[in-house]
């Protein structure tokens, strides 16, 4: 029995895998069939019955998230018939849903609001008034509901039972007194819970700390990688670029990497981005000054130890958080500065949990890129020191100049004053990163430097995987990317 069916939709031929379903198999050719209940990345549920579709050979209209193809399968998704089913389905979802589209979060981004304009426009003939319901429930640290909107698709039960594992969630009485709710006395207390409001395709589930920040068509999307773990999460940022400023964090589908889900922990890598703490320019001294004075200062340092043949005194500080394309341009730029490769040091969190893994996606290993800094120091043949707890091999080396490529996210360091403090014990440092505390005030020399979200690049996973990320406009313009600091040293 071949493993490949061929079929008709709305007249264009199709060839997928046996055992697909017709709502897949109709995006294989970009034809979308409207629907509420079904996803992906969940099982079946089939109750919405609004992806109704018009088989041959068979007397009634069929849900085509629950039917699987078959070899010479017809199917028509445009036909009159099933046009009308779909006007009918979306008023019945309707019936209690409360017209409170302006003050929604999920304006802009709401199924029953485009689904309205692609498949309703009709006049209702419902009569009786709305079954009202109860509103912005607290279920938990992160989400609010409101079941007035809800029109119990059931994604979010089923997301709690098949995913996360908790069921914390249920429905509650029958008939239009229907509800969703959190069972007596529990809460949604568990690392994954923004995906409720990301899967709600009305407005039931809203995010406490996006809520009422931003309408959605004010934000500019950028595909990315989450910096918060070595699982290397597929994700969207979004941004008002008018006000230079980031909101959000969404999972982007990647089946090898993430699925459909992202951890909440990754929700918040934006927040460092608008920090008010960020290094903003350089600083030489504890004076903001120009790159041109700073880089000279720099490059003058490393001139001045190597002609009076001190280049041994030189120490280079990386940390796991830069892309592959940085770590590069670093090694080859330090060693052409200094003469000769100083020792390098890995800085890690000595509280690390490394192997650490909660089951889903989240891994003990808060850094993108362990595994791509463990490659090319190898490929490089530079045999790395590692600085956790114990900074001892650093401060015996009585290092001149500590060239410190600190964390872009200084709170994935557990100890980071103290290891700050333990930089500033070993020898004169010049520090690149994004962190802008007291630790860091007897720095000699500080260099603002760009976020993920600012620079393309290469992150590697744990699994080895390489995966891009792309440059957005910058919050801070001053603020440079780890090569560009070095091709400018070289250069200047």
């Amino acid at each position: 029995m071949s493993n490949q069916i061929n079929l008709t939709i709305n007249g264009k031929a199709v060839t997928v895998a046996a055992g697909t379903t017709v709502i897949q198999a109709a995006q294989e050719i970009g034809v979308a069939v409207p629907h509420f209940c079904w996803h992906p990345g969940l099982s079946i549920a089939g109750v919405c019955r609004f992806c109704m579709v018009r088989i041959e050979g068979m007397p009634k209209l069929q849900i085509a998230c629950n039917t699987t193809v078959a070899e010479g399968m017809k199917v028509d998704t445009v036909s009159d018939d099933v046009k009308d089913a779909h006007k009918w389905a979306l008023e019945f979802h309707l019936i209690n849903h409360p017209l409170d589209c302006p003050i929604c979060d999920q304006a802009g981004e709401c199924e029953l609001q485009n689904y309205y304009m692609k498949v309703g426009k009709y006049q209702a003939q419902m009569e009786e008034n709305k079954e009202l319901k109860p509103k912005t429930l607290d279920v938990g640290d992160t989400l609010v509901l409101d079941t007035e909107r809800c029109i119990l698709c059931s994604r979010c039960v089923r997301f709690e039972d098949e995913v996360t594992k908790t069921s914390t969630l249920g429905i509650f009485q029958r008939g239009d007194k229907a509800t969703i709710g959190t069972y007596p006395g529990r809460k949604i207390k568990h690392d994954y819970s923004y995906n409720l409001a990301d899967i709600c395709p009305v407005g039931a589930f809203t995010a406490k700390d996006f809520r009422f920040k931003c309408r959605v068509w004010f934000l500019q999307e950028t595909k990315t990688i989450c910096p918060g773990c070595s699982t290397g999460c597929n994700v969207t940022l979004f941004q008002n670029r008018n006000q230079r400023e980031y909101y959000r964090l969404k999972p982007r589908h990647n089946a090898e990497v993430n699925g459909h889900w992202m951890c909440d922990t990754g929700r918040h890598m934006f927040e460092h981005l608008n920090a008010s703490q960020r290094l903003a320019h350089p600083m030489v001294s504890g004076k903001n000054v120009v790159w041109a004075e700073a880089l000279a200062a720099v490059r003058k340092s490393f001139a001045d130890l190597k002609n009076t043949e001190q280049s041994s005194s030189v120490a280079l500080v990386l940390t796991p958080q830069y892309t592959n394309e940085e770590y590069e341009s670093i090694l080859k730029s330090v060693k052409s500065l200094n003469g000769t490769m100083p020792n390098v040091y890995v800085w890690r969190d000595s509280e690390e949990k490394i192997d650490a893994f909660d089951g889903i996606l989240k891994r003990g290993d808060m850094n993108p890129n362990t595994f791509g800094l463990q490659k090319i120091l190898q490929d490089n043949g530079i045999e790395a020191k590692i600085l956790g707890a114990d900074f001892s091999a650093l401060i015996q080396q009585k290092s001149q100049l500590l060239f410190v490529f600190g964390p872009e996210r200084a709170s994935a360091y557990t100890h980071f004053e103290r290891d700050i403090s333990g930089f500033m014990e070993a020898g004169r440092v010049v520090y690149c990163g994004t962190a802008n505390g007291t630790a860091l005030k007897n720095a000699w020399v500080r260099l603002p430097t760009k976020v993920f979200a600012e620079k393309n690049g290469t992150f590697m996973n744990y699994k080895g995987t390489a995966q891009k990320i792309k440059a957005n406009a910058p919050v801070f313009p001053d603020a440079r990317a780890a090569d560009e600091i070095m091709t400018a040293l070289l250069n200047s």
